[in-house]
């Protein structure tokens, strides 16, 4: 949304799973995103869920493709390099600064002993490290004016799993 505020540019709102995450949907509308995207389809393992983004946003024309560094499910931090490699696309992990000029983007990101500095052309997809943004809180107004804002709801494109839970237990207390 900064990166909208400054250079202008369009921001749609993509996630890969039920009706119980158009609440989450809502809230990206209602700070400023222009379009909202759900997937349906029950997230079954990472490789997945990056299909499915990758089905999605191939030849769409996306200039930059932001995704979190980690899930709350599943916290492997591996979904946004899948969707590069599917997509063929650049990939540049743990991004804690981004800068964009024309079709270069200059990223910065911490590593061990120090901050690396990237540059790279769009299209590209980059997973994004605590400090990226500033957080926001939509306000009335944007809450209101994301009810009437539609959200389209894909069938999942075809895609197979390559996992499976074969047992699952608690450890003993």
């Amino acid at each position: 949304l900064e990166l909208k505020e400054t250079i202008g540019g369009t921001v749609t709102i993509l996630s890969v799973g039920g009706t119980d995450y158009e609440p989450i949907i809502r809230k990206a509308l209602a700070i400023g995103a222009d379009e909202a995207v759900r997937i349906d389809a029950a997230e079954s393992d990472s490789l997945y869920v990056a299909k499915q983004i990758a089905a999605y946003a191939n030849g769409k024309g996306f200039d930059i493709i932001f995704c979190g560094k980690e899930t709350i499910n599943y916290n492997g931090s591996i979904v946004p390099g899948m969707v590069a490699e599917l997509l063929d696309l650049p990939f540049v992990s743990l991004a804690n600064k981004l800068n964009v000029n024309g079709n270069t983007a200059t990223i910065e990101r911490e590593v061990a002993g120090g901050e690396e500095v990237i540059e790279v052309n769009t299209p590209f997809v980059v997973s994004a490290a605590k400090g990226m943004a500033e957080q926001r809180i939509p306000n009335m107004r944007g809450i209101m004016a994301a009810r009437t804002k539609p959200l389209d709801v894909v069938p999942a494109a075809a895609a197979e799993a390559a996992t499976s839970v074969k047992s699952y237990s608690l450890p003993p207390a």
